[in-house]
């Protein structure tokens, strides 16, 4: 018999509030069927940051509070109609109803119950995630429903399988993939993650990061972009930003990837500006961290701040620049930072994939960071290089790179399928490490 789930979901993580409602769609005859799943309500609003040209956290709490209601309120106009037949399975659906104002109409109608409610536990901003959380709860109470905890950094390592789901309810081809196990590469405003997927909730953590590559990413992007610019932004998304301004002709990229380690490790100057990078790690205690796993960022930002502040022309006297920084310096600022950064994220996926005793079919990019074109360009530029070219780069599209609650909701399905459920008395978790003990809402 079929499986036919839904869920309402909720993510408050950080700045974004975002409410989905997915319909999962149940087993057909074939020994590995396709999952299928259709989303009817994907919405967010973001708080307005930007006279502080970051996020402030009272003004990212009170965009919750203020938004959410509103979301889950038009989301529940968009679940099925109770009229609908859709075979749901008596063991995993309530088969119940709700009663939803048709504002058009002004009556009453009557909508298919959700099953459960997915919602983002952490990590994130403690009273952010607790907004969400007390929605969620509420709302399991009201309707006498399950609740899951979803964990933000797995849901972005499971959203190339929602978008799998996603395209299979509209084409007869075989959309099961990403199987597990494969790689994921992490990429946000607040982690930097390689990582392991072995299971639904088994991710070993292979690198981590003294500094998110989002957080570099902005804070280069503070320094670099003229401050018309930045005055002008319409949002603090400064790493969008600083894309656009390096590549004004969009995918215009005159870049080939380094051949070899010993190439890679070589610092790369240039013959228009008196400065140049080192990737990062490769010089740090004499060199002996080039083959580490792990990620560091603060080493490049510093290295832009120094270039943007003192001459380089000299490289005994330390001395202000007299001038200010030309338009056509910052932008090559900007892209050799930005390539710089990405291949040392592109570095440390070749070390694992070298290391790894089975191979490795797919790696997931996802997170905001991972709608940079240019970032998915090195990677796939450097898979083909270092002798992995049959490595599938599996990126979902820009909109669900960035915080969304679709992932959550498919995370949750996922989750629920297997068992897992949340206990009413769930608290927020401003940090969780996202490891085989750890996955679990």
């Amino acid at each position: 018999q079929c499986r036919n789930l839904i869920t309402l979901a909720i993510e408050t993580s950080c700045d974004d509030t975002a409410v989905a409602i997915l319909e999962k769609h149940g087993a057909n005859t074939s020994p590995r069927p396709p999952q299928r799943a259709t989303l009817h309500f994907n919405e967010k609003l973001t708080s307005n940051n930007t006279i502080y040209k970051g996020i402030h956290p009272l003004v990212a709490l009170e965009s919750h509070q203020r938004n959410l209601a509103v979301l889950v309120n038009q989301a529940l106009a968009r679940l099925p109609s109770a009229d609908l037949d859709d075979g749901r399975d008596p063991v995993f659906s309530t088969g119940r109803t709700v009663s939803v104002h048709n504002a058009k109409s002004g009556k009453m109608e009557s909508r298919k119950c959700p099953d459960f409610i997915s919602v983002t536990r952490g990590p994130g901003m403690r009273s952010n995630l607790a907004t969400g959380l007390d929605m969620a709860k509420g709302l399991a109470v009201a309707w006498q429903i399950p609740i899951v905890g979803v964990h933000h950094m797995q849901a972005h390592a499971l959203t190339p399988r929602l978008m799998s789901a996603l395209e299979a309810e509209y084409s007869s081809d075989d959309h099961s993939s990403p199987a597990f196990p494969f790689l994921s590469l992490l990429v946000s405003g607040g982690h930097t993650l390689l990582v392991h997927s072995e299971r639904l909730t088994e991710h070993r953590v292979l690198a981590d990061s003294d500094m998110a590559v989002g957080s570099a990413i902005d804070k280069i992007a503070r320094l670099v972009l003229p401050p018309e610019i930045i005055s002008s932004s319409l949002s603090t998304m400064y790493g969008a930003v600083l894309e656009r301004f390096a590549f004004p002709n969009g995918l215009s990229y005159d870049y080939a990837p380094p051949a070899s380690k010993a190439v890679e490790d070589r610092r790369r100057g240039n013959e228009l500006w008196p400065w140049s990078f080192s990737l990062p790690l490769n010089e740090t205690s004499g060199g002996q961290k080039k083959y580490s796993m792990e990620f560091s960022f603060s080493g490049t930002v510093s290295a832009v701040e120094r270039f943007m502040k003192y001459d380089q022309q000299s490289e005994t006297v330390k001395s202000l620049r007299t001038e200010d920084v030309s338009y056509a310096e910052r932008q090559a600022l900007a892209r050799e930072s930005m390539r710089v950064c990405f291949e040392h994220l592109a570095s440390r996926v070749t070390l694992a994939l070298d290391s790894m005793k089975t191979p490795m079919s797919t790696l997931v990019v996802s997170g905001g960071v991972a709608s940079n074109v240019f970032l998915r360009h090195i990677l796939a530029e450097w898979l083909t290089v270092r002798g992995y070219p049959d490595v599938k780069l599996s990126c979902p599209p820009p909109a669900l790179c960035t915080d969304n609650a679709a992932m959550i909701a498919w995370a949750g399905c996922e989750m629920y399928e297997q068992g897992w459920r949340s206990d009413l008395g769930i608290t927020a978790r401003r940090k969780w490490p996202l490891g085989p003990s750890n996955s679990g809402g």
